[in-house]
């Protein structure tokens, strides 16, 4: 699909605020008292949005340079809000008896998807702002999933070593998601604390991992606390969930394209190294997670104001960003869609 396949209009903050929260409050409401809520909420995170984004199958319009977009910050920190204010309501449920096996497992799916896809991508932007508010309200947020590293490593390795063999973020062509899953988690966690490191040689400031792995380690230890050992159990299983989310992500959005190798040099990052996705519900939801490219060529560019359009031809996903996802998690069917495209990419 082009992506110039998109409708003129540029949706307001508000527009992205609906989307993204409203199953969240849905799956809160449910972890309380289950019932009809709570399978909206995992319906609507599982089945109708991606649903929608398949029929509708076209983007919004890109905002004009230099447009102001009042909120956009503060909708971040409610949505890392809803986020904690999600986990606790989780675990609350978990731990008690008031729903059934089924609804449990709604739970479960439905919190860990918005985990994975809107938590991600909320606290994704919050450690690209400037403010130290904001970038310490994401980092908080990777080390209630217990990956507190992917703040170091997503900025100080992957933004710099993109799609090349130095990223292990990047998926090589060819490579399964479930090789690539705990590849890139055990090298993104290395090459963040080696990059850390040589930071802290520079300006002797607190080691960072001190407070991923201690943050990580005080939330098991309040989980197991308060809502008990088969809340602890359930937690660290939905931070699993989660984090295969995050990780299908990277995978999908950079799948197999490699920047050009120039006397002994990468060249720049441009748009033809991420797979974009035009799709409507999931951008909104995802705060623009979608339009990749333009996010590593511009990663400080607040996510209302992330752009598609361009000279250059963009690599873009056939289907939504959450489709894809699951679709990498059958390596055969991965693989039979997405290598022509990765070909025609590199050879182009």
């Amino acid at each position: 699909m082009s992506s110039r396949a998109a409708w003129g209009l540029v949706p307001p903050v508000a527009a992205f605020g609906f989307v993204a929260l409203a199953p969240a409050l849905l799956l809160i409401r449910g972890g309380a008292s289950g019932g009809w809520p709570l399978w909206v909420g995992f319906l609507w995170m599982a089945l109708a949005s991606p649903l929608a984004d398949t029929i509708i199958a076209r983007g919004f319009g890109d905002a004009e340079e230099g447009r102001r977009f009042p909120g956009a910050d503060a909708l971040l920190a409610l949505l890392a809000i809803c986020h904690l204010v999600l986990l606790i309501s989780a675990l609350r449920g978990f731990a008690g008896d008031g729903l059934t096996g089924a609804e449990r497992v709604a739970l479960f799916l439905g919190t860990g998807m918005w985990f994975g896809q809107v938590s991600n991508s909320c606290a994704h932007e919050l450690i690209h702002r400037g403010s130290r508010l904001l970038f310490r309200l994401g980092a908080g947020v990777y080390v209630s999933l217990l990956f507190g590293h992917h703040v170091s490593a997503h900025r100080l390795v992957h933004h710099i070593h993109v799609a090349t063999d130095a990223d292990p973020n990047s998926a090589r062509f060819g490579e399964s998601f479930w090789h690539f899953f705990p590849r890139a988690w055990i090298g993104s966690f290395r090459a963040g604390r080696e990059a850390e490191r040589r930071r802290i040689s520079r300006s002797g400031r607190l080691d960072p991992y001190a407070v991923w792995i201690g943050g990580g380690l005080l939330c098991l230890v309040l989980v197991l606390a308060v809502f008990g050992l088969r809340a602890g159990l359930d937690y660290l299983l939905l931070c699993l969930y989660a984090q295969m989310q995050l990780m299908l992500s990277d995978y999908v959005q950079h799948y197999g394209l490699r920047r050009q190798i120039r006397n002994g040099r990468a060249e720049p990052v441009g748009p033809r190294h991420s797979w974009d996705a035009p799709h409507p519900l999931s951008s909104l939801a995802m705060v623009n997670a979608p339009r990749h490219s333009d996010h590593h060529a511009h990663p400080s560019r607040p996510y209302p104001s992330l752009r598609l359009e361009g000279e250059d031809a963009r690599p873009m996903l056939p289907w939504s960003l959450p489709v894809m996802g699951a679709m990498a998690m059958v390596p055969p069917l991965w693989r039979r869609v997405m290598d022509r495209r990765v070909a025609r990419m590199m050879s182009g």
